[in-house]
């Protein structure tokens, strides 16, 4: 299963990226991982932030298949413990789908029309944290979910 992450904006902090990297090698021996990093709009004007997100929508909209699995990062999303997200990806797995896809929207949200397309919506938690730390945080976890379902050294 090829596993991608749509995520509006760039990781700027190096230690991010450094720990992003390093998560992504380790989950190398276990799937293709890659990460799809689109510009965010500017939002200037607080009046178009909808028609903005939209278009954001439909920029990541084209890179998503019809038969893609889609899993949306949200606030209102169901929260997992580690235990349940290496089940989730094993069930989608198992399922026979052959891409699955995470997206992570910008720091003002994800328009409705992605939120719509999603097949499961997750939140982290009930904090909030900057979009950035969603990616080093969800990389790692896809990474802890595989050495969890091969019963590996990692979680405790």
């Amino acid at each position: 299963m090829k596993i991608k992450i749509i995520a509006l904006g760039k990781i700027k902090e190096k230690f991010l990226k450094d720990g992003i990297d390093e998560f992504l090698k380790r989950l190398s021996p276990y799937a293709s991982l890659e990460i799809i990093e689109l510009n965010p709009i500017e939002i200037r004007d607080e009046n178009l932030k909808n028609k903005i997100l939209e278009d954001e929508g439909e920029k990541i909209l084209s890179l998503i298949k019809d038969d893609s699995f889609v899993i949306t990062t949200e606030i209102l999303g169901k929260q997992l413990s580690s235990e349940d997200f290496a089940a989730k990806i094993n069930e989608i797995s198992i399922s026979g789908v052959s891409e699955l896809i995470f997206v992570i929207g910008s720091s003002c949200g994800l328009a409705p029309t992605i939120s719509n397309r999603a097949n499961f919506k997750l939140s982290f938690s009930k904090m909030t944290f900057l979009h950035q730390f969603a990616r080093l945080i969800l990389v790692e976890q896809i990474y802890r979910a595989f050495k969890i379902l091969k019963g590996e050294k990692y979680h405790k």
